[in-house]
């Protein structure tokens, strides 16, 4: 009976299994393998190089220049997308129509990236986009939100941020409907206010689902593309030029594998490196037991 029980749980997981190994572990091993060589994608032999491509991108200034966009960019992009989510999820977890609300705010989450790109590309146009035209109505001069380089990471983020936040509410709006009800009740007997009962209940109840939250969403930032390829280009004078983007630049346009490789893994060991520091410091806030 057991083994029976063991066959069918393996049977069960073996098509996550099998997509994990095929889609993630194999393409990592075989990314780690290409790191070290010099070859375009299309010869049949790599040329062996050691960890030169390591050294080119790292006096590489495409690579300094993206990888400082990129921590720019999860700088703005991680704090506002989370306070955001929690208010929406604190802002809905007791009204009428909590479904629909739900439902509204994850809508974007489910429209293609491209297409996103495509109809924020028209609202921050500079001359006749939505938010420019509706700025000059009250006789504001909008800014060049995707033509200026001070301006065009604030744009991006303001795109992620809509595109983002309703999966981190969901996410955070679960969490609290688990916070059990007693905790508030013998807080109200107690006298405590609003605010107190936020910080001393609901973050503490709430902080595993921060942290998942605050970590796929780090990782999330790291890898940002979609947006910066389909608005900028990596523009205005690489302004948006992001890390996924310059190995997109270096594998696809260049055809330089080793060295798209060499910053993939890079990459990896970075956002490595923040998950275990993360992990680390959960251990202080983190309550683990409800």
């Amino acid at each position: 009976m057991q083994k029976k029980r063991r066959m069918w749980g393996w049977v069960f997981v073996a098509p996550q299994l099998i997509g994990l190994v095929t889609f993630a572990v194999i393409p990592l091993f075989m990314s780690f393998i290409i790191s070290f060589n010099s070859w375009d994608g299309i010869a049949p032999a790599m040329e062996f190089v050691g960890v030169q491509n390591y050294i080119h991108q790292l006096g590489d200034s495409d690579f300094t220049k993206s990888l400082g966009n990129t921590v720019v960019y999860s700088l703005m992009f991680i704090p506002v997308d989370m306070v955001l989510a929690l208010v929406l999820a604190l802002a809905v977890q007791k009204i009428k129509g909590k479904t629909l609300y739900r439902l509204f705010y994850f809508m974007p989450v489910v429209t293609g990236s491209v297409s996103v790109g495509v109809i924020w590309t028209w609202i921050f146009n500079g001359d006749f986009g939505l938010i420019n035209s509706a700025l000059a109505a009250i006789g504001i001069e909008g800014p060049k939100w995707l033509t200026d380089p001070k301006m065009v990471l604030v744009s991006i983020v303001i795109v992620s941020v809509w595109w983002n936040v309703g999966y981190n509410m969901v996410l955070l709006l679960a969490g609290l409907q688990n916070v059990p009800e007693v905790y508030y009740e013998a807080a109200q007997i107690d006298g405590a206010n609003k605010w107190r009962t936020f910080w001393n209940i609901t973050i503490p109840m709430l902080s595993p689902t921060l942290f998942f939250v605050l970590i796929t969403t780090i990782i999330s930032s790291f890898q940002v593309f979609d947006q910066a390829f389909v608005m900028t280009k990596g523009g205005p004078v690489k302004a948006s030029y992001t890390l996924v983007y310059h190995i997109y630049q270096n594998a696809f346009v260049d055809f330089k594998m080793g060295r798209a490789c060499a910053a993939s893994m890079m990459l990896f060991v970075i956002i490595l490196i923040i998950t275990l520091i993360q992990m680390y410091g959960s251990k202080r806030w983190v309550n683990y037991e409800q």
